[in-house]
Parts: C-alpha cells; structure tokens; sequence
C-alpha cells in the first residue's frame, strides 16, 4: 500500500467537506450560525419568542400562518437542495475519476436558490413586523435588544477564556 494513499484520502474527504459545507450553512433553520433550534438573530427567531405576547389581530395571524407555511417550504427545499448535493458527490465518487467541478456547480447553484428563498420568507416576516402596532413592536424591540445584551455577553465571556487560554 502507498504510503501516499491515506493522506491522499484525508485531502480529498476535506476538500469535499470544504465543497459540500456551505450548502449545509444555507440551509433556513439548518445548523449554520443564527440556526440553532430557534436561538439565533433573525426577525423570525425573535418573532417566533414572542408570538404569544404579540396579541396578533386576524390579518396579521393569517399572515403569520403564511409565513409560517413559507418559512417551513423553504427549509424543506434546503434539505432537497442537500440530497441533490449529496447525490451529486456520490455520483461523482463512484466514478474512476470523480468531476469535483460538477459537485461545486451544483452545489453553488443550491447556495444561490436558498438564499433567494431565505431572502423571500425574512422579507415576509418583516412584512408581517410592518403590520405591528407601536406596542406590539415595543415587546419585539425589547426581546431583541435581550439577545443582543445575552450575544454580547457570551462573546465578551469566549474572548476573555481565549486570552486567558493564550
């Protein structure tokens, strides 16, 4: 056996990971940062934390509910646009001489349509934010500027472990 072969092996598992993963962050509600079962940054995170204290008049449950409805599509075309990635790879990888340009095509071309759709439901809930009476939008502000205080925190608390680490 070439001495070659498992360092060979570990470049190109890393160099498809490096192909693959942006897909996987693109994902709406995937695991990429800002995604983190419902803990994150987004208009829709915040939204979502405070619904039951929004007391949302009928127009605006209706476009809650469609939002909803948009914001699940497009989480389920992610996951599509993943397999599709995936199949591609291992399409590739049971050829003699895989075509990596094809993976990276494919999976850029699912990048740019889920940004488009991740694009599409953040406009609506900021449609639906639009909507909001001055004090429904006072609870909004007030859990999001919690976030940030809590983000902020956090990132103060790494910083100082990592300069302390060093």
């Amino acid at each position: 056996m070439n001495t070659r072969t498992p360092r060979f092996a570990a470049l190109l598992t890393a160099g498809l990971l490096a192909l693959a993963a942006p897909a996987v962050f693109a994902q709406p509600g995937g695991h990429g940062p800002g995604h983190h079962g419902g803990q994150g940054f987004g208009i829709e995170t915040i939204l979502a934390s405070v619904q039951g204290q929004l007391n949302l008049n009928t127009s605006q449950q209706v476009m809650w509910d469609n939002t909803v409805a948009q914001t699940k599509a497009a989480r389920q075309l992610g996951r599509a646009s993943m397999e599709k990635v995936r199949d591609t790879l291992k399409a590739e990888l049971a050829k003699a001489e895989p075509d990596f340009a094809a993976v990276g095509t494919v999976s850029d071309a699912a990048q740019a349509s889920q940004q488009t759709v991740r694009r599409q439901a953040r406009d609506e809930w900021l449609k639906l934010y639009a909507t909001f009476t001055p004090a429904q939008k006072i609870v909004v502000r007030d859990v999001a500027a919690e976030k940030l205080a809590k983000m902020e925190s956090f990132r103060a608390r790494m910083k100082e472990r990592m300069t302390k680490s060093q």
